[in-house]
């Protein structure tokens, strides 16, 4: 959190105003959280976030509208556009009750969407496009901002070109040919969808509630309760697709007797070589002096409350390698290593 609120202070004094800060929950999705813990848990880091830079002394209307969030897109349809209004709709109350915020752009949140790689299978990867384009048409929807869309055979490997292609594809139908970028909040007034993003949004409420009541996010965190809830969720879900209560196909419906072969993106070893090499060239002809003396700067700072963004800046200016100032971070931090289940 440290590193964290540093680089957040630093952007949002020193970079134009159009750079972003970016509160990502879509590895709280990827790791098995549920949708209504994947919108509590992300705007439970989006308000640690925010206080954490008002208590630097910045003003939150002029940084506010620089913060961007990041979700997962799954399978379920409605759940998601449920999920992602309901995000919104929350985001703008927390801004407005909790923080005071005055202008309307501190109030939106602004987010990109990326399609669940969980969902992704091994088994009959073809299948895959079609989930691909349920959860971007699910992003869309809901109003995100921008898109990724995964590619069919990533549960195998990097992406090969065509399946790249794809995938791109895939974005650019849903954006030119299906008419659902027309307008704004196409679902809206839906009897349904309505009552489905109040039920995340009340629910998601609830977490954001306890997490207040224990001390925020970071002492969630710290206890390891966030942590049990996406545990828990996650073995849930596999319980379900190994009793067959949860429906996968091509996993445990609509299996197909031969083994599934498909082409995939093989990286020629020369690459790491040739990086190799290109390090070792690096390091020789760099200054070591001010290597270590930029390495020093990084550990004083780092045991120190001033910001650690300008010392990293002059650190990378010598060719300091990401490397080694983690190295040095986490020396002086330490490294995390999971709680025991409460």
């Amino acid at each position: 959190m440290r590193l964290v609120t540093d680089i957040f202070e630093y952007c949002s004094r020193n970079m134009p105003k159009w750079n972003t800060i970016n509160v990502s929950g879509y590895h709280i999705r990827e790791a098995g959280s549920t949708a209504v813990q994947e919108v509590a848990f992300t705007l439970a880091d989006g308000i640690a976030y925010v206080e954490a830079a008002i208590n630097s002394g910045l003003e939150l209307d002029k940084f506010a509208p620089r913060l961007a969030f990041f979700f997962g897109s799954h399978n379920d349809l409605f759940e998601e556009i449920a999920k992602f209004r309901a995000a919104r709709r929350l985001w703008a109350k927390i801004m407005r009750d909790r923080f005071h915020a005055k202008s309307p752009k501190s109030m939106r949140l602004r987010f990109h969407t990326q399609t669940a790689g969980c969902s992704l299978t091994a088994q009959q990867p073809e299948n895959n496009i079609v989930r691909v384009t349920i959860q971007a048409l699910a992003a869309v929807l809901g109003g995100t901002q921008s898109l990724h869309t995964n590619s069919m055979d990533e549960a195998y490997a990097l992406p090969t070109e065509k399946a790249v292609r794809i995938a791109l594809r895939t974005q650019q139908i849903i954006a030119d040919e299906s008419g659902i970028t027309n307008t704004i909040d196409p679902v809206a007034g839906s009897y349904f969808i309505e009552s489905l993003t109040k039920q995340i949004e009340d629910k998601a409420m609830k977490y954001l509630k306890k997490i207040d009541d224990m001390g925020g996010i970071l002492t969630s965190i710290e206890r390891g309760y966030i942590q049990n809830e996406i545990a828990e969720s996650a073995y849930m879900y596999q319980k379900a697709v190994d009793r067959d209560e949860k429906i996968v196909i091509g996993v445990n419906k609509y299996r197909d007797s031969e083994k599934t072969r498909i082409e995939t993106l093989k990286v020629n070893p020369e690459v790491e070589e040739k990086q190799k090499r290109r390090l070792k060239i690096l390091k020789k002809e760099r200054d070591g002096e001010k290597v270590k003396k930029a390495l020093a700067e990084i550990r004083r700072v780092a045991g120190s409350k001033e910001n650690l963004m300008p010392v990293i800046l002059d650190a990378v200016k010598c060719y300091v390698t990401l490397g080694e100032i983690c190295d040095i971070l986490k020396n002086v931090f330490g490294e995390y290593r999971p709680v025991q289940r409460l």
